[in-house]
């Protein structure tokens, strides 16, 4: 690709240090934001605004049928189970290689 080339690419594109016409504002259409929904309100309000955000995401959750639960609490222990064997096999075969060396 030529320089031209390339530089048709990156204006029909648009770039980082030349924004595409319709992304500027005009200064007199800009608002400024004082604060938005913290500022307006004291700390109770602040505090009920966030129970209910929390409250609004709880609702999103797809919570596990007792089924689903119980496979993976299931899967967990074994899971945990095993990597208590092997951390222990690995110990003991610690402790024997020490003794031999320091013994």
């Amino acid at each position: 690709m030529t320089r031209n080339q390339v530089r048709s690419v990156t204006d029909a594109v648009g770039s980082i240090d030349m924004p595409d016409a319709e992304d500027e504002v005009p200064e007199s259409k800009k608002r400024t934001r004082k604060g938005g929904k913290r500022g307006k309100k004291g700390p109770m309000g602040r505090l009920a605004l966030f129970y209910r955000q929390i409250v609004a995401e709880l609702r999103k959750v797809v919570w596990p049928t007792r089924n689903q639960l119980t496979t993976y609490t299931s899967v967990v222990i074994v899971f945990v189970v095993v990597m208590i064997g092997l951390v222990t096999v690995i110990d003991f075969g610690f402790q024997r290689v020490i003794k031999y060396v320091f013994g």
